[in-house]
């Protein structure tokens, strides 16, 4: 109880002061890519592998700089919260005029210690989401109306402070869900029956990644679990180390062929054999800083991305890194606080820091080629008090990780905006207003792109 107790109280610091945008972190450090540490961490310790003279700007010898992007393509499913195993669809053809075709609301939003988390996954012209309370619906991908509504809420806990998040999985017409009320499940995704329910041991804030019909999630205790898709039983498990402090949100795993790459709250990236869960390499994305006690929380609560041979992952305490897939050795690092997914895509990566900024850099090197701060003159107001007098102070908003599509780049925001960026300059060139905030990234099917808010509303875009 008293481990719960301190995870509770963690999350909790962290949802007062994760929204912080850390400015003077975000800000901090350029990009020298012959500093890069060669060595990895062995199994129960960490190296930093970020030097902390680094700086982050924009390279000098980038200005002007074009790069390549891949052709976009129409999507014709999201069957996983990265849309593929490998948590990486790098450019879509979707919603050309990026304009608002309908809201429906699908239960209860974040509130009393219940938050909406789960990302939305898209297949067989159905959009599948969770509220608060853990109840999954499908929605016509069309008209948005509900289809079917499960609870997944085995009624047996109701006061468990834990039970928040989760998320969803599709795969051959089964829809795997995992929850912080301590379980795993499948539903049929046509009518919303429960085909198996599974307990865990501890509560699941993730989503679940469903491959070679395993289904894949992290437990709150640091815990990879593995279940058979079919039937429900567990399967081999991965213990990283243990971590009394997190963030709310979680990670998935990330799966190319026989290599699963998970992260976790005590910062380590670790690849192992999807047969076995035997591990093939373990690095510790952390780093110390002495302008933040923030830093000390190590968690990678975005999901790792395989794209090419990369691993792309970006941790709390200020890691953003190439990692080799094969080897595990570290290719690049940058000193980026984030909280969110990276999005490799051609020649660049993208990712999204949490105070806000935007940042393009080169997939071979690490060379920054441009930043763009979506919180530029925030002022960060009192709420409440008196005349301005005390209250509580608005942190910097967090933005989502963000997506590709037709050579723009959105992200969600806490501000109710999707932020539309050009992706080869970062000029913003409009904010669309989606009704309420939102930090999860937005999901393609076909020629229509979905965001889930904060208030538990599904929004498409056309």
């Amino acid at each position: 109880m008293t481990s719960r107790r301190n995870i509770l109280l963690a999350a909790c610091l962290i949802a007062a002061l994760g929204a912080s945008g850390c400015s003077t972190l975000g800000r901090l450090n350029p990009f020298d890519r012959n500093d890069g540490p060669a060595e990895t961490a062995g199994e129960g310790e960490r190296i930093s592998i970020v030097p902390a003279d680094q700086r982050l700007e924009p390279a000098e010898a980038l200005k002007g700089v074009d790069f390549s992007l891949p052709t976009p393509q129409t999507v014709a499913s999201w069957p996983l919260p990265g849309g593929t195993p490998e948590q990486s669809v790098d450019h879509v053809d979707a919603a050309p005029n990026l304009s608002i075709a309908w809201r429906r609301g699908f239960g209860e939003g974040s509130q009393r210690g219940r938050y909406v988390t789960a990302p939305p996954v898209a297949a067989d012209g159905k959009v599948f989401v969770m509220d608060a309370e853990g109840r999954v619906a499908a929605h016509d991908a069309r008209t948005g109306a509900q289809l079917w509504r499960t609870g997944t809420n085995p009624g047996d806990n109701k006061r468990d402070r834990l039970a928040f998040g989760g998320g969803l999985a599709y795969a051959d017409g089964k829809l795997y869900v995992s929850s912080g009320w301590r379980q795993v499940l499948q539903i049929d995704a046509n009518t919303g029956a429960i085909g198996w329910r599974t307990r865990t041991g501890e509560a699941v804030h993730g989503a679940p990644t469903v491959a070679a019909g395993r289904v894949m999630v992290i437990a709150l205790d640091n815990t990879l679990l593995t279940f058979d898709a079919a039937t429900g039983t567990p399967s081999w498990t991965y213990q990283a180390l243990a971590e009394s402090a997190r963030i709310l949100s979680a990670s998935s795993p990330a799966v190319s062929g026989d290599t699963v790459v998970a992260a976790f709250g005590s910062g380590e990236l670790v690849a192992l054999r999807a047969v076995n869960g035997n591990d093939l390499w373990n690095e510790a994305l952390s780093r110390a800083s002495r302008t933040s006690a923030l830093s000390e929380i190590r968690d990678i609560p975005g999901r790792p991305v395989i794209y090419q041979g990369d691993v792309f992952a970006v941790s709390h305490s200020g890691v953003f890194a190439a990692i080799d897939l094969r080897t595990g050795q570290a290719r690049w690092s940058l000193p980026v606080v984030g909280v969110t997914t990276p999005l490799p895509a051609g020649d660049v990566v993208y990712v999204v820091s949490k105070a806000g900024e935007v940042i393009c850099a080169s997939r071979e090197t690490g060379q920054i080629y441009w930043i763009r701060d979506l919180n530029e003159g925030f002022k960060g107001k009192r709420k409440g008090g008196f005349f301005g007098i005390g209250g509580q102070r608005m942190n910097r908003p967090i933005w989502s990780g963000p997506m590709l599509t037709n050579n723009k780049l959105i992200v969600a925001g806490q501000t109710g905006q999707l932020a539309i960026l050009n992706a080869k300059t970062g000029e913003v060139e409009r904010r669309l207003d989606l009704g309420g905030p939102s930090m999860l990234s937005p999901i393609a099917m076909g020629d229509t792109i979905y965001v889930v808010t904060d208030e538990a509303t599904l929004v498409a875009l056309r």
